[in-house]
């Protein structure tokens, strides 16, 4: 049995292109299963993600006849905002995608987060702060020297098509080991 990665995707640039991060899992043998900030279903084509992963893309906690999704072997955040960054590391679990971050160190769940942020936004105390305590929690956080360098103010649409989803995954253990 394959082991289930939830790729939470955020409302950026480079998330339309979340498609290439699925094939990349599959391809290692994972299952996935896609989950969306509810701003991010404007930036994914839902319908293809979903013929591509075979499950529907969530946003929203199920309702009480629907049913369970597997539960995640693992978790990758990417393109992961500075919203989504911040409020993760404060435990907020105001949206589905948020609520399941908040619990997942405490299950033990890996967790993987590669931003797309702006120097700017990557500069602010807040936004340093809550890497550092996101860190402290055992989450892997792709973003500084030898990892994922923030981008320009105003120039984020211009590198999104070069977004390194291949380190998100790469950053966790290969299923089965």
């Amino acid at each position: 049995m394959s082991k289930v990665l939830y790729i939470i995707v955020c409302a950026a640039g480079p998330a339309a292109g979340v498609g290439k991060l699925v094939t990349l899992a599959q391809d290692a043998g994972w299952t996935v299963q896609i989950i969306a900030t509810p701003p991010a279903l404007d930036f994914i084509d839902v319908p293809a993600l979903e013929r591509q992963t075979g499950r529907p893309v969530r946003s929203r906690y199920r309702k009480p006849d629907e049913p369970k999704p597997p539960r995640a072997d693992a978790i990758i955040v990417a393109p992961a905002t500075y919203n989504t960054v911040n409020k993760f590391a404060q435990g907020a679990a105001d949206t589905y995608a948020l609520g399941l971050l908040a619990e997942a160190p405490g299950l033990g769940i890996p967790v993987v987060v590669l931003p797309f942020v702006n120097s700017a936004l990557a500069g602010r105390a807040p936004f340093r702060r809550s890497v550092d305590e996101l860190r402290a929690e055992g989450v892997h956080v792709l973003i500084g020297p030898g990892e994922f360098e923030p981008h320009a103010p105003d120039f984020g649409g211009d590198i999104s098509g070069t977004y390194p989803w291949h380190l998100a995954l790469s950053a966790l253990h290969t299923p089965g080991t």
